[in-house]
């Protein structure tokens, strides 16, 4: 038998909360929504697991979609398995749910059916595609759900599961799952094989190339599906740089429009991919039509796809640089929905914030000191005498260590 995995052994800070939700009596229908292999499957198992009452599991991510009847039968297995319970009741526990064509209209009847006949049958929704599971949510569900977000792994819980330190972290990125395949020593295995090398073709062929394949081209309308693969591409290669759309067409082959590219951007972001964030000004006109500021949410998309080594990122202060950036920015989305801010960066002639966060009337800004080569002068003082009061914050070299930072909840920096 194999040897356990430490993420086997130490359940992300996050179960906490699932557990306490379907602890509580029957209210919502819960929903844990993130990328794929950031341990949601894991996460229900283990709630199910805690809970150690009656509970159905089933997953709709097979070869071949399944329809609504599928959603009907699991149900109908809860509802037997709840009527066995008495009033303790049953969990059910439906994975990949998003890849069943109009899943919302089926959960809304079963949910309502149940509600109205007093059923005590929970429910937990599993989507690996957050953009493309919240359409049906608030297609349909409206008033009927909470939504638990599972994000990729930070620093803390690399860790605290694989013993990772921060250099480690930035190069290989919060995706528990090919954790395992990079040795302490990163030495090569007994046939010679580069254990780097073999994690790079995990990261591009069972995550990034599936997510592009069974998360958003099988289940988006997607017309220039070269295209979105060639965005991505330039995201990872451009991340933590402000590219106009229109340096992008220019670059891109049957670019298309730049709707096309901030359509494709959305569809990205909501699998957990690459984000645009966007110029603070004050005005949401002139913010939508603001050059974008690519950024990959995984710094593992940054580093795999650039085919580098750990040395060879040691040894160019650039892209070092720029993987510090990507990290920064990736750690303050990660929590920005659930903070209640919003994420943008400042730009004035030469001038420049590397992130701006507002929310709640509030501001600040965040100049990342990495080593990284500016073309710009920093911008926080500009930044302050333009928009009056603004809290300041330098992460990096001679400010906050970043590990500190890493460790932080980003909407602290609002208060």
């Amino acid at each position: 038998m194999s040897k356990p995995s430490p993420a086997a052994l130490r359940p992300r800070p996050l179960l906490a909360r699932l557990l306490r939700r379907l602890r509580e009596p029957r209210r919502f229908l819960q929903v844990l929504a993130g990328p794929r292999q950031v341990g949601k499957t894991t996460l229900a198992r283990q709630a199910v697991e805690a809970l150690g009452g009656p509970a159905v599991s089933a997953s709709a991510d097979s070869a071949l979609l399944e329809d609504r009847s599928w959603i009907e039968q699991q149900w109908e297995r809860g509802r037997s398995e709840a009527a066995r319970a008495g009033r303790s009741g049953a969990l059910l526990v439906l994975d990949e749910i998003q890849k069943v064509p109009r899943w919302s209209d089926a959960v809304k009847r079963l949910w309502d059916e149940d509600t109205a006949a007093g059923t005590p049958l929970k429910v937990l929704l599993l989507g690996s595609a957050p953009l493309l599971l919240q359409r049906g949510l608030a297609e349909s569900l409206a008033g009927r759900f909470e939504v638990i977000r599972a994000g990729h792994w930070s620093f803390p819980e690399m860790e605290t599961a694989f013993g990772w330190d921060l250099g480690r972290w930035l190069f290989f990125g919060g995706y528990p799952g090919p954790a395992p395949l990079v040795p302490a020593d990163l030495a090569r295995g007994g046939d010679g094989e580069d254990p780097v090398a073999r994690w790079r073709l995990h990261v591009l062929d069972s995550l990034v190339e599936t997510t592009l394949s069974r998360d958003i081209l099988l289940l988006a309308r997607v017309d220039k599906p070269a295209l979105l693969r060639h965005l991505l591409g330039l995201g990872c290669e451009h991340s933590g740089q402000i590219l106009s759309f229109h340096k992008m067409t220019g670059q891109l082959q049957d670019a298309g429009n730049t709707t096309t590219l901030a359509h494709y951007l959305d569809l990205l972001r909501g699998a957990g991919m690459l984000a645009g964030i966007r110029k603070y000004s004050g005005n949401r006109v002139r913010v939508r039509g603001s050059s974008p500021k690519l950024l990959v949410l995984n710094t593992a998309l940054m580093t795999a796809s650039s085919g580098r080594t750990p040395a060879d990122v040691l040894a160019d202060p650039e892209f070092r640089g720029r993987l510090v950036e990507t990290a920064v920015g990736a750690h303050l989305l990660a929590t920005a929905e659930e903070g209640g801010y919003e994420v943008h960066y400042w730009l004035d002639r030469d001038r420049e914030v590397d992130f701006v966060l507002s929310g709640g009337g509030k501001l600040s800004a965040l100049e990342v000191k990495s080593g990284r080569r500016r073309r710009g002068a920093p911008g926080l003082e500009a930044f302050a005498r333009a928009h009056g009061k603004v809290r300041k914050h330098l992460v990096g070299e001679g400010g906050m260590p970043l590990e500190e930072f890493f460790r932080r909840n980003p909407a602290e920096l609002l208060r």
